[in-house]
């Protein structure tokens, strides 16, 4: 997934964010600095999403027969081997309010019954 397309696209949001913020400026010419600020980070708060979002879809952690130290994945509540439940989807709301879904390979305990939605 971290290719030449994603960062081609990640490049199109920083210049977005340019011109939004440069637009916006140019509309508030008289703007207190907290005003700019809340600019900045509404405009900046679309594209840090996206990249929240890539970045934790290449991590390792996002499989669930892959834990960080490179063995198979178990269970974190009684460390018996998980079984793959394939894909799920998750929504998540970043710090500023945008929503991104990240899909990832769910696990499911057959001991315990605990499910496992990878972090990372």
């Amino acid at each position: 997934m971290w290719n030449e397309e994603v960062e081609r696209e990640w490049r199109r949001l920083s210049e977005v964010v340019i011109l939004e913020v440069k637009e916006w400026r140019l509309r508030h010419p008289k703007a207190s600095f907290k005003e700019i600020e809340q600019a900045v980070d509404g405009s900046l708060a679309k594209a840090r999403a996206r990249l929240l979002q890539d970045v934790a879809l290449t991590s390792d952690a996002a499989k669930v027969n892959s834990d960080r130290r490179g063995d198979g994945g178990e269970c974190p509540q009684c460390a018996h081997s998980l079984v793959s439940r394939g894909q799920q989807t998750r929504s998540l709301a970043t710090n500023y309010n945008q929503s991104i879904s990240l899909k990832r390979s769910y696990g499911f305990c057959p001991a315990c019954g605990a499910g496992l939605f990878p972090p990372g």
